[in-house]
């Protein structure tokens, strides 16, 4: 039966009264009409024994009746008697059919009433003939056999109050009838009142009970209902076992779970279901424990013994015990425990493994750093550490978003594990920061090689969502014991030399050296001085003219930046503009250096216009425009005279906000200029898309342009044709000679711009230089070109006297090179100079002015060996201090 049906029954019960429960009436409950067909049937069930009682009794009067010669006696009683033992004998067989069972009980409980009175009459009459009858031993069995078969029937009837009260009823009333004496009939009205008031006692009694059950079933149907939907829907499910532990009830999810009938599961030992194999866990043992000894035992992890699937369940038990207090077996219940193991185990591994990339995270490296460096007896651990850290990382995050970020940081991650295969553990600590450790791996040869190989490897380009990208490495190496024989003085060595790769210009390794330790206190100051150079007006801007071809007359001027440090004095942009971006300063300083040029240029005479470098992350800013705007009305200048300059690398992001940025800046009527053109990601496919109004040529195709054999002259000339057919101007940058004057002019660049027409200015000058109102720019320089020079950003170890310095190459050519950083130094001095890692070189001091110096090589110096992926240097995205 449903649980609501039951449910509904129950409150029905409440709402019937007696005469439902006297089973006269219909019952409109479920548990009142079964409680009628109980009693019908019970009441059928005495039937035959009353027939036999009834067949006792014609026996018996027959006996009297040929006994005692009186016929006249068993004429009158045998009929009766047989009257209703056919009656019996006919509600017998009734009781057997299934028309019997067809019909409501309340109509069968109504039938029985005139059968009851007929009984009752019956029954009186009898007796007063037997009580008539002389001989009194036949005549006592008969009333006992009588009695029996009245006795059953009011058995049989008893639970049918009505029934019942008729039955008894109706042999009173005969009685007094026929006795016609006053004090039977008052007794027997009493006797009836009795009986009545016995009747409906009883019913009320039967009526609590009925509702009793109701209740009682209807509380453990819902809880039969609650229990079978936690198997069906939950992950919970019940067992039991007897008292030799096999199974009796499994729920029946854990039936299929199982793959298994329930006939195959059912009679099994419970211990079947659990898996038990060498080097078990401490669950397993445990639950043995606690069937062997009789104990209880709650959520006790054990493994399924499923074949194919590793499944692990919490079961808890508790023994059952009868009243006597044996033992009859165990019940209890189980979860399943798979998803939360399974979560367990992600989360563990979430906790020791970064989540994009699928590498070791920074927790999981220091254990294996520190188990490299367990020592091991009497030996000394040895091992190395590499410190990575991407190039050109920031600008594609920055630009092209972090999904396009995280694509590039997969895919360098399986290069980088591929590189290193089974030499050691890689690892990612973090952003673009990676880490290697190599136990037992110390020579500076394998290491050196090694590093190469994994700069190599990452510095090829990647392919995501159809662009092609580029981005460098650079490494810092540090080496047990030597360089420390602890994990933390391993990875700040290695983290100072990888320090000293970045200013080293980066793409490259380094191995840590002590006075590295100098130059990193060196950058923090730097950095901090550098969050207070703004606000205390340390930083200004410098002008370089930018000259046409065709009357050598000024056209406009680059704003660079320059920073005059208090105590340090001037520091060079290539210095402090990576530092800048690193601590991420270069929008605050970016619009600063806006905002100052457009109030400067504002005050020039006739249409000369300022050129201002806009940084990547600057062009990434939805804000940017609005700040264009505001830095032009605050100046009061024509946007025409703005010109802003942009490198290639804001095409890494070719995607809707691109496009807007170049619209809504032209739409303000700005001009933007396409700087450092040939370096980078150059693509055709930008000068298509973007509004560009000049393409600025790199300096590095023009140094050694005019040299013959030089093939820079014919680059030249394809970038011109390609402008002029876009109606674009072009600029050369770094025109230093006069030879390189008259090339670019009939390769039919437009503008000049290099030290030849003049270097970067203050604001004063620019105004003395316009002052005049011609504003032509005479040339001034050396007519020819010397041999061709590379643009650097490397330290080196300088030995003077047998003292070592530490300098700064900027410029190199295969004669010579021009260093920073070093003072007190007079010409012709002979110094060693460490040009490549390791290797030095004899050189003479031909000029010196202030910290800055030119030097000559003893030996011309091949300049192709600086070209290697682990020592070529890497041009800066930016170009924010050119000159």
């Amino acid at each position: 039966m449903d649980v609501r049906a039951i449910i509904s029954a129950s409150e029905d019960v409440e709402r019937q009264g007696i005469a439902v429960n006297l089973g006269i009436t219909a019952a409109e409950g479920a548990f009142e009409t079964e409680s009628q067909i109980a009693l019908v049937r019970r009441a059928a069930a005495m039937l035959p024994a009353a027939l036999v009682a009834q067949l006792l009794t014609i026996a018996l009067i027959l006996t009297a009746t040929f006994g005692m010669q009186a016929f006249e006696f068993g004429a009158r009683v045998v009929p009766i008697v047989g009257g209703v033992l056919t009656v019996t004998l006919t509600l017998l067989l009734f009781s057997r059919m299934r028309v019997f069972r067809r019909i409501r009980p309340h109509y069968l409980v109504l039938a029985t009433l005139p059968i009851a009175a007929a009984y009752g009459t019956v029954f009186t009459i009898l007796g007063f003939e037997l009580a008539a009858l002389s001989h009194m031993t036949i005549g006592i069995l008969c009333m006992l056999s009588l009695a029996m078969s009245g006795l059953l029937l009011f058995y049989a009837l008893a639970p049918i109050q009505t029934a019942a009260f008729l039955l008894v009823a109706g042999a009173i009333i005969s009685g007094a009838v026929l006795s016609g004496e006053f004090l039977v009939a008052v007794v027997g009205i009493t006797s009836l009142i009795c009986l009545w008031v016995a009747s409906i006692r009883n019913a009320r009694i039967d009526q609590e009970q009925t509702r009793n059950r109701a209740r009682n079933d209807a509380s453990a149907s819902r809880a039969n209902r609650l229990l079978e939907e936690f198997e069906a829907n939950g992950n919970g499910w019940f067992w039991e076992t007897d008292r030799t532990g096999k199974i009796v009830y499994l729920s029946p999810k854990l039936v299929e779970t199982l793959k298994k009938s329930k006939s195959e599961v059912i009679g099994q030992p419970f211990a079947s279901l659990i898996r038990y194999e060498g080097g078990a866990e401490d669950g397993e043992r445990a639950l043995g424990f606690h069937l062997s000894t009789r104990s209880a035992f709650n959520e006790v992890a054990v493994r399924a013994a499923v074949e194919g699937e590793d499944l692990w369940w919490a079961i808890s038990g508790r023994p059952v015990i009868d009243e006597i207090g044996q033992f009859r077996g165990y019940a209890g219940s189980g979860t399943d425990l798979t998803e939360k193991r399974r979560s367990e185990a992600e989360a563990n591994r979430l906790a020791r493994y970064d989540s994009l990339t699928g590498l070791a995270n920074r927790q999981e490296m220091q254990l294996a750093l520190e188990r490299a460096l367990d020592d091991k007896g009497d030996l000394t651990a040895e091992a190395a550490l590499f410190l990575l850290d991407l190039d050109r990382f920031k600008a594609v995050n920055d630009t092209m978003g972090h999904p396009v970020g995280d694509e590039l940081l997969k895919q360098v991650s399986k290069r980088l594990f591929r590189a290193v295969g089974d030499k050691g553990m890689v690892g990612r600590l973090g952003g673009d920061e990676f880490e290697v450790v190599l136990p037992g791996l110390v020579k500076n040869d394998s290491l050196s090689s090694l590093a190469s190989q994994i700069i190599n490897e990452l510095s090829q380009p990647y392919m995501i969502d159809g662009v092609t990208l580029s981005i460098g490495c650079s490494i810092g190496i540090a080496i047990a014991p030597a360089n420390g024989s602890t994990s933390d003085e391993l990875v700040r060595n290695a983290d100072l030399a990888l320090y000293a790769a970045k200013a080293d210009g980066r793409g490259v390794h380094r191995f840590y050296q002590a006075e590295m330790h100098a130059g990193a206190k060196q950058r923090k100051r730097l950095e901090d001085d550098l969050r207070v150079a703004l606000s205390k007006d340390e930083l200004a801007v410098a002008y370089q003219p930018q000259v046409s071809t065709g009357n050598e007359k000024i056209v406009g001027y680059e704003a660079l930046i320059r920073w005059h440090h208090p105590t340090r004095g001037s520091i060079s942009p290539e210095d402090f503009v990576p530092v800048a971006e690193d601590i991420r300063l270069i929008e605050q300083i970016g619009e600063w250096i806006l905002r100052k040029s457009c109030m400067d240029a504002a005050k020039w005479p006739g249409n000369v216009r300022v050129a201002v470098n806009v940084s990547p992350i600057q062009f990434a800013n939805p804000k940017f425009p609005e700040i264009v705007v505001s830095a032009l009305a605050n100046a009061e200048l024509e946007p025409e005279r703005l010109e802003l300059e942009l490198t290639e690398s804001v095409f890494l992001d070719e995607d809707n906000d691109t496009t807007t940025m170049f619209k809504t800046l032209k739409r303000i009527g700005i001009r933007l200029a396409l700087d450092d053109f040939g370096t980078g990601y150059s693509a055709l496919g930008y000068l298509k898309t973007a509004p560009f109004d000049k393409i600025k040529i790199d300096q590095s195709f023009i140094r050694g342009a005019a040299v013959i054999g030089n093939r820079n002259a014919a680059i030249i000339k394809a970038i011109v044709s390609l402008a002029e057919t876009l109606y674009m101007e072009t600029t050369a940058e770094g025109v230093e000679h006069k030879d390189e004057i008259e090339l670019v002019k009939q390769l039919g660049c437009s503008h000049i711009q290099g030290y030849i027409y003049g270097k970067p200015m203050p604001h004063i000058e620019v105004m003395a230089q316009l002052g005049d109102g011609s504003g032509v720019a005479k040339a001034e320089g050396h007519r020819a070109s010397r041999s061709p020079r590379k643009r650097l950003l490397r330290s080196a170890n300088v030995e003077v006297d047998g003292r070592t310095k530490r300098g700064l190459i900027r410029d190199i050519s295969a004669t010579g090179a021009m260093i920073e950083g070093l003072s007190d130094i007079e010409d012709g001095t002979d110094i060693l100079i460490e040009v490549l890692e390791g290797q030095m070189f004899r050189s003479k001091v031909r000029w010196s002015d202030k910290e800055r110096m030119g030097i000559e090589f003893a030996r011309n110096f091949d300049l192709e060996r600086l070209n290697t992926p682990a020592e070529k240097p890497k041009k800066h995205l930016r170009r924010a201090a050119a000159g």
